[in-house]
């Protein structure tokens, strides 16, 4: 097995795994708490991150560590190879319980993504990746959609983010849906079941970089709203937004959010 596989099949035990242990919280019980900004954040949340970091740091010491529930630490950054995870993201999807949360895991090398895993228990689905071989879905390659006009596209977006007048050129008529995880989110870019995500406030590693690496992998095109391309493990870990979509449509959405200053 290469280094890349063998790390691949480790996140993908560890989310699976992760995905048991905060299902059992559930029905145990779950404590709420308020993140500052008023975001959820559950027992499960922290049970899932400690069994994670366990997990992953006893089979990997050498590769850092950065996780949405743990406090950050510069130590990361010594680390060529760093675990990028969100314990729980959806945690809405999850306190509702609604199957649209997921357990996104990847390992970041020299800023980029290597090995992911979007595991989405509730509905059985596993997304994974390694550099250079492909997207599977469940085990079976997943392509981006061939869809190349706007005109009815399929967004996972903010209907009201991009209607409006605010806009240099307006969009047209397009189809939009919400999911609360944004890993799962550019997964299902990823496999075409939609044909694009637009975010346009920073989002954090932890949030997205699993999911660049398996859009990419299944020719989906990743940047921020600019064009410009992502690097992880950065003492900041936010990308500054988020264009992922099937390719041909990336420079139609570029033609309207190029018009938006980069967040300084």
């Amino acid at each position: 097995m290469t280094d890349l596989a063998a790390d691949l099949a480790l996140i993908i035990e560890a989310a699976r795994e992760g995905a048991i242990l905060a299902e059992a919280e559930r029905v145990k019980g779950l404590e709420i708490e308020r993140k500052p900004g008023g975001s959820p954040v559950t027992s499960a949340d922290h049970a899932v991150d400690a069994f994670l970091k366990e997990r992953l740091r006893s089979a990997r010491p050498d590769y850092g560590w950065l996780s949405e529930e743990t406090p950050d630490s510069p130590e990361r950054l010594k680390h060529r190879r760093i675990f990028v995870v969100d314990p729980i993201d959806g945690t809405q999807a999850f306190i509702a319980n609604r199957p649209w949360w997921c357990i996104p895991i990847a390992v970041v090398e020299d800023g980029q993504p290597v090995a992911a895993v979007i595991h989405v228990p509730e509905l059985g689905d596993t997304f994974e990746a390694t550099l250079g071989t492909g997207a599977r879905l469940n085990g079976r390659a997943i392509r981006a959609s061939d869809t190349d006009a706007l005109e009815d596209a399929s967004l996972l977006a903010s209907a009201q983010m991009l209607q409006g007048p605010q806009w240099v050129t307006p969009w047209p008529p397009m189809r939009f849906e919400k999911r609360n995880a944004l890993a799962y989110r550019m997964a299902l870019v990823a496999g075409g079941a939609f044909d694009a995500t637009v975010a346009l406030t920073p989002k954090w590693d932890w949030d997205v970089a699993a999911g660049a690496l398996i859009a990419r992998e299944a020719g989906a095109i990743v940047t921020d709203h600019l064009g410009g391309d992502w690097r992880f493990n950065r003492p900041d870990p936010r990308q500054t937004s988020l264009i992922c979509s099937a390719p041909a449509l990336h420079p139609l959405i570029l033609e309207r959010t190029g018009a938006i200053p980069r967040a300084s």
